[in-house]
């Protein structure tokens, strides 16, 4: 009998498998910690002689760099700088900042409007921000209000020197969908830079895997049934060298009346999303734009989010409630990635 063991974070939308067989060569080291609000979880296969306190020592700093760039829950962060800045002049952000916002835009333009990280203020009119929520909905004339500060087309993005813009005084960012799978990213930069060719890298779900486990055989990585209930496997697959994001509305939501509320919320409307589609998992060369595609693909729906995903020719797979329970759909590129489970 094989034995296999599974890694669930709190806070993940995948599941991690890797195989538990003791090895004599090359040992499978963990690194972990906390990280913008959930935890990172980074596997490698290396050599016995691998300073693994030197290298949890140099991902801890370099994750907490990206938070003081990027959070909008550190008042000192150059995303909480920008918001606060009321003026349509250039705002002096760091080079980080600057590739993360111009790949959500270009997301944006692909996406037309789907995914927008200027969508913060409706985050907080809809109680899923840091301030708690009140027991009623907003009211209509709120949410018009409120998406008037609102959209993509209102930002702009410099990299010589770097700096943001707004056209509204009162337009602000969060880069919660995209900036864990940049840190992802990065954190895979940095092993590769230090020879490491076999890794798992995970953030709050956001995944980058290379080479092989300690089986020898390629990292398999889970997909998760999305049932708030439980923890359960949906599919399995081999992202052979590919950064994975899923995005679903099952884990974060409030029920007003009978009627759940999720924190998916498409910008055009200014309304949590209300069509069938529970989650999305995207497969990308990068975690960031997989991280991004997979809120673009949840906002859009089972249909207009598969339209988009199959004219990209994205590895996409879409679980979608029914009357049975779920049902999966998925391009034709992501087939490739999929383990069998018979």
């Amino acid at each position: 009998m094989k034995t296999y063991c599974s890694t669930i974070s709190a806070v993940s939308l995948a599941l991690t498998l890797g195989a538990c067989t003791p090895q004599t060569g090359p040992l499978l080291v963990q690194l972990q910690g906390p990280t913008m609000g959930t935890q990172y979880s980074v596997k490698l296969v290396v050599d016995p002689a691998y300073d693994r306190d030197l290298a949890n020592h140099a991902i801890a700093g370099m994750l907490d760099g990206i938070e003081n760039a990027m959070s909008t829950y550190r008042a000192d962060s150059e995303v909480s700088r920008f918001n606060r800045h009321a003026s349509a002049d250039w705002f002096a952000v760091s080079p980080p900042v600057v590739d993360v916002v111009s790949a959500s835009l270009e997301i944006s333009r692909l996406s037309e409007g789907a995914f927008d990280v200027t969508v913060a203020p409706l985050i907080e009119l809809w109680g899923f921000g840091g301030k708690e929520r009140g027991g009623s909905l907003p009211a209509p004339a709120q949410i018009t209000q409120t998406q008037a500060r609102v959209g993509y087309g209102n930002l702009s993005v410099r990299t010589d020197p770097g700096a943001l813009r707004k056209a509204v005084p009162d337009l602000w960012l969060n880069l919660s969908a995209i900036a864990k799978g940049y840190a992802v990213d990065r954190v895979v930069d940095y092993l590769e830079q230090n020879g490491v060719r076999d890794y798992l890298v995970e953030i709050g779900g956001e995944i980058k895997a290379h080479g092989n486990s300690d089986s020898g055989r390629p990292w398999r990585i889970g997909i998760e049934k999305p049932v708030s209930s439980e923890r359960s496997v949906q599919r399995i697959i081999a992202p052979i060298d590919q950064g994975v994001a899923t995005s679903g509305d099952y884990r974060n939501f409030f029920t007003v009346d009978g009627r759940r509320y999720s924190h998916t919320l498409n910008p055009r409307t200014g309304r949590p999303v209300t069509h069938t589609l529970a989650s999305v998992t995207v497969l990308d060369n990068t975690a960031m734009r997989a991280d991004a595609l997979a809120t673009a693909l949840l906002v859009l729906g089972p249909q207009a989010g598969f339209t988009l995903a199959d004219r990209l020719q994205l590895p996409a797979y879409f679980i979608i409630r029914d009357d049975q329970g779920f049902s999966e759909r998925y391009t034709q590129a992501f087939e490739r990635y999929l383990v069998d489970q018979s």
